[in-house]
C-alpha cells in the first residue's frame, strides 16, 4: 500500500476530523485475556516474554484484527516497560511489581533517560513485524504511559486503590516529584518518537491514573507533563514528516474538561463517566474525541449492547472526529461474541 493510501485509513481520517463514511472502531486492551487464542499463547510464555518476543507480540496484536476487523491495531506491550529501561526492576505476578520503588531524590537521580532503541529493541522490532504482518489493512497505534501514570507505579511499586505514597510524594516532596516527572517526560517522548520511526502511524498517551487528582493537582502534576511530551513530539521531525495523530486518554477526565483540550493532542479519549455531547460542548470542535461505552456494557445481551452503541453514536451526533472505543479497557471475562456485536453495531448504525 502506498504512503498516500496508508494515510487515508478511516481511523486516521477521523483523528484528523475529516468526514468519514462511518465511525471507526477499536478497543483498548483489544489484544488480551478475553480472547481464547491469546490465552493459548500465554500458557506457553510469561507476560514479559510475550512483550519481548516480536513475532508473538505481532501475533497477539493481529488476533483481534483477524477476528473482529477493528479499524486500528494497537501495539502489544505494557506501559511499564520503559521503567525497566530506566533502571527499575520489573516483574508481573501477574500484576506489575516494582520491588524497589522510588522514595526520594537519590532514587530519582539513579534513574536514567534510556536510549530507547538500545534498551528496548524488541518494541521496535515488534512494530516492524506488525506493520509487515498487517500489510496495510489497518493502521498501527503505538503507545506509552503518560508521565504521571508512570510515576504512580514507580512510587507505589505496584497498583493501588488510593495511591498514598504517590500523593505523599507530591505534597511532602514536590521537588522530588517534579524531578521524577521531568525524567519520565524525556523518556516517554523519545520512546514514542522511536515508535513512529519504526512504523507506528498514531500514538496514544495513557494517563490511566490522572483521575485520582484534584483539578489543580491534575494541572500541576499530570497535564503539564503530558503537554510537554506532546510538545516534544510536535517538535520532532519524525512526527512532522509522518503527520502522526496523538491521542491523550485520561481515565476520569470529567473534572478536567476545561483544561483537557489544552493538552495539544489531536484526539482526546473519553471515559464512560461523562456524556459525549457534554464533553464536546466543553472542549470545542477543534479536537477529535474517542470513546466512550462502559466496558461492562459488553455483559449486556446483544440487544442491550446495540442500544448502548446507538446511545454513544447519537451523542457524538455524526460530527467529524469521533472514534468509537470503550471508556476504558475491555475486561477479561467478556464474551468475544459480544465484542462482535459491538463492532457490527458500530458499523451498521454509523454508516452515512
Amino acid at each position: 500500500m502506498s504512503e498516500s493510501s496508508q494515510s487515508d485509513h478511516l481511523f486516521l481520517r477521523a483523528c484528523r476530523r475529516e468526514q468519514v463514511e462511518r465511525t471507526p472502531v477499536w478497543m483498548m486492551r483489544q489484544a488480551g485475556r478475553y480472547l481464547p487464542q491469546y490465552r493459548a499463547i500465554r500458557k506457553k510464555v510469561s507476560f514479559l516474554e510475550l512483550c519481548k518476543t516480536p513475532d508473538l507480540a505481532s501475533e497477539v496484536t493481529l488476533q483481534p484484527i483477524d477476528e473482529f476487523g477493528f479499524d486500528a491495531a494497537i501495539l502489544f506491550c505494557d506501559i511499564l516497560i520503559p521503567l525497566e529501561a530506566m533502571g527499575m526492576e520489573l516483574d508481573f505476578r501477574p500484576a506489575p511489581i516494582l520491588p524497589q520503588p522510588v522514595a526520594n531524590a537519590a532514587d530519582v537521580e539513579r534513574l536514567v533517560v534510556p536510549d530507547p532503541v538500545a534498551t528496548m529493541p524488541y518494541v521496535y522490532d515488534a512494530i516492524r513485524v506488525i506493520r509487515k504482518d498487517l500489510d496495510g489493512r489497518v493502521p498501527l497505534i503505538g503507545f506509552a504511559g503518560a508521565p504521571f501514570t508512570m510515576a504512580t507505579y514507580a512510587v507505589e511499586g505496584s497498583g493501588s486503590k488510593s495511591w498514598p505514597k504517590t500523593k505523599s510524594l507530591l505534597f511532602s516532596a514536590p521537588d522530588v516529584a517534579h524531578a521524577l516527572l521531568e525524567k519520565l517526560t524525556d523518556t516517554v517522548a523519545i520512546y514514542l518518537e522511536a515508535q513512529v520511526a519504526a512504523g507506528a502511524q498514531a500514538v496514544q498517551l495513557f494517563d490511566s491514573w490522572a483521575g485520582i487528582l484534584a483539578p489543580r493537582d491534575f494541572r500541576e502534576f499530570a497535564l503539564k507533563y503530558a503537554r510537554r511530551v506532546i510538545e516534544k513530539l510536535r517538535a520532532s521531525k519524525t512526527f512532522a514528516e509522518n503527520n502522526v495523530p496523538i491521542i491523550y486518554f485520561v481515565n476520569g477526565c470529567a473534572p478536567y474538561l476545561d483544561d483537557y483540550a489544552s493538552s495539544g493532542a489531536d484526539v482526546l479519549g473519553v471515559d464512560w463517566r461523562v456524556d459525549f455531547d457534554y464533553v464536546r460542548e466543553r472542549v470545542g470542535p477543534d479536537v477529535a474525541l474517542q470513546g466512550n461505552m462502559d466496558p461492562t456494557c459488553l455483559f449486556l445481551p446483544p440487544a442491550g449492547i446495540r442500544e448502548r452503541v446507538k446511545e454513544v453514536l447519537d451523542k457524538a451526533d455524526n460530527q467529524p472526529g469521533h472514534i468509537f472505543n470503550l471508556g476504558h479497557g475491555i475486561l477479561k471475562m467478556t464474551d468475544p461474541e459480544h465484542v462482535r456485536v459491538m463492532v457490527d453495531s458500530v458499523r451498521e448504525l454509523s454508516t452515512r
